[in-house]
């Protein structure tokens, strides 16, 4: 099991390139409009705007509020001390038509953390509005230092009522889609690229993390289920917002965003392919891949359109983690997230590997209607998945080999005396098999080499070699190790699949140190690599 990472770090896997050192990389400040403006109302312009409201205590019963200002996203924040999880913690808002929506839970839905803090703040879910200037809060609990926490990404106008009107975040048909495909499973579906909805607010805080992806946590997000399709990617750019700067978080939490129209949203940057650690499910972060569904799904079902890219997302997903459909997975609860689950840090948790949010974590999310369509997803994923094959990859080191036998010297006895044997040069080995551990023989292993930028939203890759498998599935490439020239350097052995080979699986090996080819085999024919994206460094080999 891979130890967690930051593209600046070093796994377990790369132990023996101890010579690569660490990397230290400086923190991102959030940037003029985005820095807290504590009870100040927002100023009109297309910005996201962060502001705060103060409600004090709340004691059992409704407060209406009024905000002063456009609100395009809502959230509250309480001291943890006077109620952690504030389980009865309600909110609704009044809509363009004056009327107000229904109440929904507004308290800590067990996300997160992307770092482990001591905080006195306890902070509910954001809830998107579209617009609004009053809400109403509710609680079954005194609670104390109330905050309204809000942030508005329409410059004051409401969201809805600017999707509506036709204006930018109406031209969906236009929305990016991220090239080029890896065909695992049933194939990559259509996923819409980050900048789509990132329009540069701002980048993540830090370079991203990296861990395995063990099973995927499927969620909900608690909104309401009216929301147009131009509204989607303004909220996306407020969901940011709120996990960036009021959750603290080094981006947004999850992995991918679907919305009820069957679109799939490339959300946490650092590559849709990798293993990249979200904040998504508070403990087990490190061990999945967390997509989350907009809305709300308590009583009502999800779209048909969201189903089925919910089922082909994750057919996807875990075939290029070599991760089945059907099983279960045991892992260990993190300690950073412990305070989030249902059961104590360091804990052995057997949870499936298609896996809803309440499975691990103390909170109802995705709802009860789409929990219970939890087991018919999973059935449809296996059939989509087919037979997915899982890839190993492991850097290893100088090793001595056996003793060999050399001819005695004068004066020696006759018998031959064992001599130490060189050390092995560091290799990297693998392996390819079907989940039930039949080896896939013949088929190619692309060695590529990946770069991150600081902030992991352009991933850039060159292939340096190409190996084929052996009767036993396994392949061995010389390498070497150096001392490192950046950050965010690692490499990858993927196959893109061939006749008679499942569809592509991935497994990544991160270093800090330049890595190079040291004895390439000869390259075995196979798709070429993926082209840098525009602007990007060039990987260094």
């Amino acid at each position: 099991m891979m130890t967690v990472t930051s593209a600046r770090g070093m796994t377990r896997r790369s132990l023996l390139a101890s010579a690569a050192g660490a990397l230290a990389g400086g923190l991102a400040r959030p940037r003029g409009a985005l820095a807290a403006l504590a009870d100040t109302p927002a100023p009109a312009g297309a910005d996201p705007i962060r502001f705060a409201r103060s409600i004090g205590t709340l004691s059992v019963g409704a407060v209406t509020v009024d905000l002063g200002a456009n609100a395009d996203l809502v959230g509250v924040e309480w001291d943890a001390r006077s109620a952690a999880g504030a389980v009865g913690l309600e909110l609704r808002f009044r809509g363009d038509d004056g009327g107000w929506s229904r109440w929904v839970s507004a308290g800590s839905h067990g996300h997160g953390p992307d770092v482990r803090a001591a905080t006195r703040r306890a902070i509910g879910d954001p809830l998107w509005t579209g617009g609004t200037r009053t809400v109403q809060v509710r609680a079954g609990e005194t609670l104390s230092a109330v905050r309204l926490q809000l942030v508005d990404v329409s410059g004051g106008r409401g969201a809805r009522r600017v999707a509506l009107a036709g204006g930018p975040l109406a031209a969906a048909a236009a929305l990016p889609i991220l090239s080029p495909a890896l065909p695992a499973g049933a194939g990559q579906p259509p996923i819409i690229a980050r900048r789509a909805w990132a329009r540069g607010v701002s980048p993540p805080r830090v370079a991203p993390e990296y861990g395995d992806v063990e099973m995927a946590f499927v969620h909900h997000t608690e909104n309401p289920n009216g929301y147009s399709a131009g509204e989607v990617p303004a909220m996306l750019r407020a969901i940011y917002v709120f996990h960036r700067y009021v959750n603290g978080w080094n981006d947004i939490g999850y992995n991918f965003v679907l919305d009820l129209f069957g679109r799939i949203f490339e959300a946490r940057a650092g590559g849709i392919d990798e293993p990249v650690v979200g904040a998504q499910a508070g403990g087990y972060n490190i061990y999945s891949t967390g997509i989350a569904v907009l809305g709300s799904f308590s009583d009502a079902p999800i779209s048909l359109a969201a189903k089925a890219s919910l089922e082909r997302l994750l057919a996807w997903k875990l075939s290029l983690h070599g991760v089945s459909a059907i099983g279960r997975v045991t892992v260990r609860v993190d300690p950073a997230g412990a305070r989030y689950s249902r059961f104590p840090a360091g804990a052995h948790v057997s949870l499936p590997h298609i896996a809803g949010h309440r499975d691990a974590d103390a909170t109802e999310c995705p709802g009860n209607a789409l929990y219970g369509e939890l087991g018919a997803i999973r059935r449809s994923v296996r059939a989509l998945a087919g037979s997915p094959a899982r890839a190993t990859l492991a850097l290893m080191g100088a090793v001595a080999g056996p003793p060999s036998t050399a001819a005695p010297g004068a004066g020696e006895p006759s018998a031959a005396a064992p001599v130490a044997a060189e050390p092995a040069p560091p290799a990297l080995n693998g392996t390819l098999q079907l989940l039930d551990g039949t080896p896939i023989a013949g088929a190619p292993i692309a060695i590529q080499l990946r770069s991150v930028s600081r902030n992991g939203e352009v991933v850039a890759e060159q292939t340096l070699t190409q190996v084929a498998t052996a009767a036993d599935g396994a392949w061995s490439v010389p390498i070497s190790v150096s001392a490192p020239t950046r950050a965010g350097t690692w490499l990858r052995a993927l196959c893109p699949g061939a006749p008679g080979v499942p569809a592509a699986v991935s497994e990544p090996l991160h270093l800090t140190g330049t890595v190079a080819i040291s004895a390439a085999p000869t390259p075995t024919p196979g798709p070429a690599s993926a082209p840098t994206p525009p602007g990007a460094p060039a990987p260094t080999p």
